[in-house]
């Protein structure tokens, strides 16, 4: 009999399950796009229900797909958009709101207070966390505060929280767990990265109860399992990692030191530092990469809040492309960027800016720029905010030589090409891009044995493409400079 591992990809514009062969390799994916609400500027949700459903729909198509391949699933792996934040009842599972996601920034004046109340470094100093709308800390506050349902099932205590992996841990066990893993905790802004707890201080000050929050497991751990009437299935829950993480663990960067990026709907960079926490000086994340038996290994990380959410954006709203993949044909057709600049601040900026006031700037128009400029834009904005991320770590004393990249974007070879000239570093492509679902998968494995080691995950990496830096020295300067003065007009 065939032996799978299936992992859940629930990411911020769709759910997906894939079914892996036991060498990474997929079999099958299902995926089902949702919808994305923004009831005022700024404002970022997703139905709760919405997001579970889906999920159990992609994860029975994978279950029958397996049978269909006279296969056997040993295990699940979660990995999910973090900071995303959802509250429910207990006592039947309702979700007491919409879910608040990451991009969301309606919480800034509250964080603004506490920053003038010089809360921040100390927030900094135990979670690696900058004050800003994005961690779920100030989302479930605000749920707390603004919902009476959430109100009256606090005093009665029944009110539950958690990041989008809980709530599918939840709903999969029919409410027998309540869990959730230390990369998702660390994402909260609750949580002590320096004692591996709630951090209780922290939790007085959002006014946040203990015992509405998730126990917190190890990556690789036991997370329940999966209830027949749900799925039609008993299967394991082994693996829980946050997307960014879990993607590390897919690119294998298991060595401190070694980085990887992801462009998805936004795109982050993670560096491994081993059991050494880095504070950086110029404004990135200190977080945890993942723990496993127990011990914890760090990432430094930058986060970008608009990637392939930009090209989403010309396709949905501003109607300039029918398919991303068009983008690759578009950008090439340009010899040049004729001075057109896109700062994709939709919600705010990101790393190294923490500016959540920050709104989109297209500049440098001119009456021969045509559409193909503002689609070219588009893709550049996310190398310029990614050599942005590379110059912090830089001054930080990080230099890294290679990044490892996965995604949606990095398929477009004139743009993988693009990021290696604009960082002039090489840009390493895997055979494999599901990194994400990847990582969550290999965790799992890793829990049941049928992983040894992370050395015998490594071998099972592969690369797909190699970029190396092309453009000449004056050029790429040239570029930048017209993005630095972009950016100036932004923070304005």
């Amino acid at each position: 009999m065939k032996k799978f591992l299936v992992a859940i990809d629930q990411g911020t514009t769709s759910s997906r399950a894939i079914l892996f062969s036991l060498s990474g390799k997929p079999i099958y994916t299902s995926q089902k796009e949702f919808t994305q609400y923004f009831p005022k500027d700024g404002w970022v949700e997703h139905n709760p229900n919405e997001i579970w459903n889906t999920t159990r729909k992609v994860l029975t198509d994978v279950i029958a797909k397996s049978k269909k391949l006279k296969g056997k699933i040993l295990t699940i792996g979660i990995t999910n958009q973090r900071e995303t934040t959802v509250l429910w009842d207990k006592s039947n599972g309702k979700p007491v709101y919409n879910a608040i996601v990451w991009q969301d920034r309606r919480t800034e004046d509250f964080c603004n207070e506490l920053k003038k109340r010089n809360k921040e470094k100390k927030i900094r100093k135990k979670t690696g966390l900058f004050l800003d709308p994005y961690f779920s800390a100030t989302k479930a506050r605000w749920i707390i505060k603004n919902v009476p349902k959430a109100k009256k099932l606090i005093k009665e205590k029944k009110l539950l929280f958690g990041t989008i992996d809980t709530f599918l841990i939840w709903k999969l066990t029919s409410g027998k767990v309540h869990a959730t893993d230390a990369t998702n905790a660390c994402r909260t802004m609750l949580y002590n990265i320096n004692s591996n707890k709630w951090d209780n201080e922290i939790l007085k000050l959002f006014n946040i109860s203990k015992n509405i929050l998730p126990e917190v497991k190890n990556s690789a751990d036991n997370f329940g399992i999966t209830k027949k009437s749900i799925i039609g299935k008993s299967i394991p829950i082994n693996g829980v990692v946050g997307d960014q993480q879990a993607a590390t663990i897919g690119q294998c960067c298991f060595s401190p030191g070694s980085v990887k990026s992801t462009y998805g709907t936004g795109a982050f960079v993670l560096m491994n530092t081993g059991s050494k926490k880095i504070f950086s000086k110029n404004k990135l994340l200190t977080t945890i990469c993942y723990r496993i038996n127990n011990k914890t290994t760090y990432a430094l990380e930058g986060s970008i809040f608009t990637a392939g959410a930009g090209v989403q954006w010309i396709r949905d709203k501003i109607k300039l492309i029918n398919n991303a993949y068009e983008t690759e044909k578009i950008a090439k057709s340009r010899k040049n960027n004729n001075g057109v600049y896109l700062v994709p601040a939709f919600t705010g900026l990101g790393a190294p800016y923490w500016s959540p006031n920050s709104r989109g700037l297209l500049s440098g128009l001119t009456r021969n720029t045509d559409w193909k400029d503002i689609v070219r834009a588009v893709l550049e904005s996310v190398a310029y905010q990614s050599f942005d991320l590379f110059k912090a770590m830089n001054k930080d004393g990080l230099k890294p030589r290679e990044v490892k990249v996965d995604g949606g974007m990095v398929l477009n070879n004139w743009f993988s090409q693009f990021l290696s000239d604009i960082l002039d570093i090489k840009v390493i492509r895997p055979k494999i891009n599901e990194t994400t679902a990847l990582g969550a998968a290999f965790v799992a494995g890793l829990y049941i044995g049928e992983f040894k080691s992370f050395k015998s995950i490594s071998r099972e990496w592969k690369i797909d493409k190699r970029f190396e830096p092309k453009i000449n020295k004056s050029s790429r300067i040239k570029l930048l400079k017209g993005w630095e003065q972009a950016i100036k007009r932004t923070l304005i």
